[in-house]
């Protein structure tokens, strides 16, 4: 039996539909998502790449029309009609302003930022490592405290083993625990610990502390983290108040002795939306700082009428360079747009924490503000992201106003955020000497606020704002 393996060409005609994003709406997109520094920086690289994108100053009027250009007609390039062309050259006509691209600035004007008048912060090993050349060591002992040093972290402490060192460097253990006894033998004091006994006990050796500090510390520190003195006393064989004296002494010492090298974070937000109060009711203004005004460059005006072989051959990549920057003009007015209307409608389902503060934030999810301004789901989720609030509470960023729901006795649902501000209330107001448990803390918000909430809900609250539990905040 023979088989046919032949190949034919056929052809047949489908008709199928197809949900494609144009460039221009993923430009969109991307550019709703994008904080304001980061759409600035998006700004000004177009900037750069568009020679016919400039930028409106301050002192300069701008003689841009008031009308706005209609660009959704726009077609590809090669294909714009002649009509598209004539109100391109009436729309520069109106700019008759060489680009400000063009202008290079006098050498007088290149001025040094203050940045650079700053001197970069020490870090924790660079401190060491000038320590460790002043010392007068071996070429082999300053190579091992290299190492040793590079293995130091941003706290102080060693934690790698002295087996690998050794086995790294190819010297006994006995010569690199030598090497990290002149180590820890430097500013700051307890550097180059091991564990966190080690790094209190050189500290109060430098403070002569009296012998029951040096003996809570060697064998009383459960009892420490626990807080519990008298237990501590009755183990230790000492009085009560010389367990409390040590356990504040303790308390004076640096469990971190290398956090003032570290390089603190500092985030600066610049808010994208400011709310402020106006005759009893809450305004919402766009924060128009920064971000620059374009407007169409009138430079290209006399190529786009050149009706030589040099100006055709021009006039394609004009048109096409002119297509780009009325999208990207009309993207970011549609971005502003989306934005405010996102926010006057946060402000308008939160009126509460703008008259009350936190503790009156009412639950809101996306969809409750993509049904209020129409608008799907993932629009406002985009929006949110990365912008911030200012308001008469403080600056928030968005996402802030949206939480989950939690129910209370005989009233509107809380937001969740609501919640752990009442509990930071609670624990505000608990005696020092007698903190309240997770339980107790759930009672009294069931008591005081009608709230309905579960010990072990009060418990992973208190845990993601950073309050310690009951056992360790009691006071001395």
């Amino acid at each position: 039996m023979a088989l046919d393996f032949s190949q034919k060409l056929t052809q047949d005609i489908r008709l199928t539909q197809e949900l494609v994003m144009t460039p221009q709406l993923q430009q969109a997109i991307k550019l709703l998502q994008l904080s304001r520094l980061e759409l600035i920086d998006r700004v000004r690289e177009e900037l750069d790449e568009n020679p016919l994108l400039e930028e409106v100053k301050d002192t300069e009027p701008d003689e841009s029309p008031s009308a706005p250009v209609d660009i959704s007609s726009a077609q590809p390039q090669g294909e714009a009609p002649q009509k598209d062309v004539e109100e391109w050259e009436q729309y520069l006509a109106a700019c008759d302003t060489r680009p400000v691209t063009d202008h290079i600035p006098d050498l007088s004007e290149e001025k040094t930022t203050f940045e650079n008048y700053i001197s970069p912060q020490t870090t924790l090993q660079e401190h060491l490592l000038w320590q460790l050349r002043m010392d007068s060591l071996l070429d082999e002992e300053y190579a091992v405290g290299e190492v040793i040093i590079g293995n130091i972290d941003d706290d102080g402490y060693l934690r790698l083993p002295l087996e690998e060192i050794a086995l790294a460097t190819d010297h006994p253990v006995d010569f690199v625990e030598d090497v990290l006894w002149v180590i820890q033998q430097m500013d700051p004091t307890g550097v180059g610990s091991r564990n966190l006994g080690e790094c209190l006990l050189k500290q109060a050796a430098e403070k002569k502390a009296p012998p029951s500090v040096i003996k809570i510390i060697e064998e009383g520190m459960k009892h420490l983290e626990t807080r519990n003195f008298a237990k501590m006393a009755k183990d230790l064989g000492m009085e009560i108040e010389e367990a409390i004296e040590g356990a504040r002494f303790i308390s004076g010492l640096e469990p971190k002795p290398g956090r003032a090298f570290s390089e603190a974070r500092v985030d600066y937000v610049v808010p994208d939306v400011f709310v402020t109060r106006e005759g009893g009711e809450y305004v919402v203004k766009l924060n128009g700082d920064g971000l620059p005004n374009l407007r169409i460059s009138s430079y290209y005006r006399s190529i786009l009428k050149n009706e030589s072989d040099e100006g055709r051959a021009a006039k394609g990549y004009i048109q096409e360079r002119i297509q780009a920057a009325m999208w990207l003009m009309k993207a970011i007015e549609q971005r502003q747009q989306t934005l405010l209307k996102v926010a006057k409608s946060i402000v308008k389902f939160q009126q509460g924490f703008f008259d009350n503060g936190v503790t009156d934030l009412r639950p809101l999810i996306l969809r409750d503000v993509a049904d209020d301004i129409e608008m799907h789901e993932s629009t406002v989720s985009r929006v949110t992201t990365g912008k911030y609030m200012s308001t008469p509470n403080g600056t928030y960023e968005l996402k802030f106003f949206f939480s989950s729901a939690i129910s209370r006795h005989g009233g509107e649902d809380l937001a969740s955020r609501s919640v752990k501000a009442r509990i930071k209330e609670v624990v505000a107001r608990e005696r020092p000497d007698k903190p309240l448990s997770d339980q107790e803390i759930a009672k009294m918000l069931e008591k005081e606020f009608s709230l309905r909430i579960a010990r072990r809900t009060v418990s992973k609250y208190r845990e993601a704002m950073g309050i310690l539990p009951s056992g360790s905040r009691r006071a001395l």
